[in-house]
């Protein structure tokens, strides 16, 4: 058995922060159940750009594999009794929503404990479930900006920068599935479940980390650096060679007396200036120029084959593209495919999370409303009649026989062609 395959979440999820904590959960074997709007056409996530047609695109893909997915209108009394008897067969209630829609709504631990003692209500909101923001919708930009990482971010002089990928929403996703499998864990040790109230803000703050210990402590001004220079270790930073780019750092003296010998200036390491982490930061602006006088000599490959040799910290300073083709990508097993009746062979990145030996299996991402059947019969063992009486009173949106001649016509049309990125 896969690590979480006895487990069984209810995901009212959307977009990138939430599905993308649940995905690893998926992909370790937990039946991940998405409840999607039918009045909204479901995630917004489907309807993404630019590689996408109807509502299959590729950035749902990359969130929702290995789920099943369910359209359930939760406002609708018919459709509420659908989710509560979802509520009675499950684990986990997982949700990413406004800080206070889940009370709203009511799928709080209070508000379902009648149902399931045990459940564990996992929400991951953008400002949490209290506080001054709580009803503020949370995005990873604005997260980025209001918890201060963009200021510290870019060369000095230049705007405020965004990180090049979403991480507050990655790191909220991966934070709420901690949470969660936390929350499973104490639910099934005592019989009584539990609220998870995880946010982006609080993602946010938290991984300012060391440089909040010195702010907070010893009134530290964090502060953007040049070519991407560590705050305090010297020199750990971005240097330039004659084709390109390269990281270089010394995080122990052991690396800097190699650097010195590398580089032909074995003396720099005595050098009263740079014999010390403390000296080097003090005089860093009269070491830098002389390491980038140096680096400029030769080529990237040059210097981190010599570097690589001497245990030196060191790396190229890849493209995406470089980075999926790297051998050690490869080695590792971190790209992976499942087939897509419009886009064929989809590729994609494997979750990072390992957990014993079990074989990993990749399911593309449902579509919306494909677990219909198994869902209301097998799972919670409704009838055709019954099924029909909910369908007639709106619990499900649109008809389902309709639904699934919209997916049928979209099938039928083949794999999308996708244009190369490049171009």
């Amino acid at each position: 058995m896969k690590p979480l395959e006895d487990v069984r979440i209810i995901a009212i999820e959307q977009y990138g922060a939430g599905p993308w904590g649940s995905v690893h959960l998926a992909d370790l074997g937990a039946e991940v159940i998405k409840i999607e709007d039918p009045s909204s056409g479901g995630d917004v996530g489907r309807y993404v750009p630019p590689y996408g047609e109807d509502e299959d695109s590729l950035f749902f893909e990359a969130f929702n594999r290995n789920k099943r997915s369910l359209s359930l209108d939760l406002s609708n009394p018919r459709g509420r009794e659908v989710f509560e008897k979802l509520v009675k067969k499950a684990d986990v209630v997982y949700s990413n929503l406004r800080g206070d829609v889940p009370a709203k709504i009511k799928i709080t631990y209070d508000d379902l404990k009648h149902l399931n003692p045990a459940i564990v209500c996992c929400s991951l909101t953008g400002f949490g479930m209290t506080g001054p923001r709580q009803s503020q919708p949370g995005y990873d930009y604005v997260l980025q900006g209001l918890g201060g990482w963009m200021d510290i971010t870019g060369e000095p002089g230049g705007p405020p920068t965004k990180s090049g990928l979403s991480l507050v929403d990655y790191s909220g996703g991966f934070v709420a599935a901690i949470a969660l499998l936390a929350g499973l864990h104490a639910a099934r040790r005592d019989g009584v479940g539990m609220d998870c109230d995880v946010s982006l803000y609080d993602t946010a703050i938290s991984l300012l980390n060391y440089p909040a210990a010195w702010h907070l402590n010893a009134g530290f001004q964090p502060a953007r650096t040049r070519h991407s220079a560590h705050p305090s270790l010297v020199p750990f930073q971005a240097f330039p060679a004659s084709d390109g780019w390269m990281v270089v750092g010394c995080a122990k003296e052991k690396f800097w007396v190699r650097l010195t010998e590398e580089l032909g200036h074995p003396e720099w390491a005595k050098d009263p200036r740079f014999d010390s982490f403390a000296t080097r930061q003090r005089h860093k602006d009269e070491l830098i120029p002389l390491l980038e006088k140096e680096f400029v000599t030769r080529s990237v490959a040059d210097w981190i084959e010599a570097l690589s040799a001497a245990s030196i910290p060191c790396a190229p300073i890849n493209s995406v593209g470089e980075a999926l083709a790297d051998e050690h990508t490869t080695a590792r097993g971190l790209v992976i495919e499942t087939e897509h009746p419009r886009f064929g062979k989809v590729r994609q990145v494997a979750s990072p999370v390992r957990v014993g030996k079990a074989t990993q299996e990749y399911r593309r991402a449902p579509f919306r409303n494909e677990d219909f059947g198994y869902v209301l019969s097998e799972l919670i063992g409704m009838d055709a009649a019954q099924v029909t009486e909910l369908e007639a009173a709106g619990a499900f949106g649109l008809p389902s026989s309709a639904m699934e001649a919209t997916r049928e016509g979209a099938s039928a049309s083949g794999p999308l062609e996708i244009e190369s990125a490049a171009t």
